[in-house]
């Protein structure tokens, strides 16, 4: 009867000793909840590559040193830009666009340079479904491929061979021409045929990362990936929206946060955050914490925060508080100078 007795004992222990430990874990990564509400201080952040989007041209290039001096003095060593996609001749990349990226490349060893690449022309043209899965299939049979070519070759020509190729991001929402909805199998042996192309370009060491948008948008972005063989990083864009929705939904959501992870670790492949920032919430520091936990969790590849308004915190004067954070990860503290 003692053995009987003293065994729920030690059972009820160990179901609340786990129970404490979750709550915990729970706590530190949950940062809109009660305990990471009070906590005010900075979020280190070492050790994650890190950048801020100011802008694709030359100008975005220079404000890098105006974000570090904000910041404190600590160096970025991401620089992530965009390929304009309104023709193909803009897709193949210019000297203009490729040749400043370069430059600061090569001032520091270590920095990395990242570019979305749009899978299609008049990406942002609101092209209807019908259209899209004709430039897919399109794509898939290797109509395009000359394109991709040029632009692998111009890169390796400009020095940038070790790039981090983002090819058709955000694929699973509506916004761009490059979506995979309308036909999620041609545009996965689009992916395929693009990679194996530019992987096919004398003296690359292209990375390529697929990122889509966070949550469920227009279509499960699983649906759209296009296979471990030709994807190196699983990165996702993750905005602070919709509007009232917490961190912890934001973690918890269908392929949100948490099911990033999980898909990354089941594939073998690092994770990445090629654009994060503020958005339907407002000034909303409690969500940059989380996110900068979330980081020094999961270690990305890479992280770049979109800094123009909405999004931003030092282009942005509307998000003080979320700015303080930021700062307080990236800076040498909170205390950095002000933005001029």
């Amino acid at each position: 009867m003692r053995s009987l007795l003293t065994w729920p004992r030690v059972a009820l222990a160990v179901l609340l000793a786990a129970v404490l430990v979750l709550a915990l874990a729970y706590e530190r990564f949950a940062p809109g909840g009660r305990r990471s509400a009070e906590r005010t201080g900075p979020v280190p952040l070492p050790g994650v590559a890190s950048g801020f989007f100011t802008g694709s041209d030359e100008a975005g290039v220079r404000r890098i040193a105006e974000v570090e001096k904000w910041l404190g003095g600590e160096p970025l060593t991401v620089g992530h830009t965009y390929l304009p996609g309104d023709r193909w001749s803009n897709i193949e990349g210019h000297p203009a666009l490729f040749e400043p990226w370069a430059r600061w490349k090569e001032e520091r060893p270590g920095r990395l340079f990242v570019l979305n690449v749009p899978l299609l022309d008049r990406n942002e043209e609101g092209l209807d479904d019908s259209r899209v899965r004709a430039g897919l299939r399109r794509g898939a049979a290797g109509e395009y491929d000359r394109h991709f070519r040029t632009l692998g070759e111009r890169l390796v020509a400009h020095r940038l061979a070790d790039a981090v190729l983002v090819l058709g991001w955000e694929m699973n929402g509506t916004t761009y021409s490059h979506r995979c909805g309308p036909d999620p199998e041609s545009w996965k042996t689009y992916w395929r045929r693009v990679v194996s192309v530019l992987r096919a370009v004398p003296g690359q060491r292209f990375r390529f990362d697929f990122t889509p948008s966070r949550g469920l948008d227009a279509v499960a972005w699983p649906r759209c990936y296009p296979g471990d063989d030709v994807v190196d990083i699983i990165g996702l864009d993750a905005y602070d929206q919709p509007a009232g929705v917490s961190f912890e939904e934001q973690l918890t959501e269908d392929y949100g946060l948490a099911f990033h992870v999980r898909f990354a670790e089941e594939h073998g492949k690092p994770v990445s955050f090629p654009e994060w920032g503020l958005f339907r919430n407002g000034d909303n520091p409690a969500y940059v914490r989380g996110m900068l936990d979330w980081f020094a969790r999961y270690r990305p590849v890479y992280q770049t925060f979109t800094d123009y308004c909405p999004h931003g915190v030092w282009g942005c004067a509307e998000n003080p508080l979320s700015g303080e954070v930021v700062r307080g990860a990236l800076g040498r503290g909170s205390g950095a100078s002000d933005r001029s």
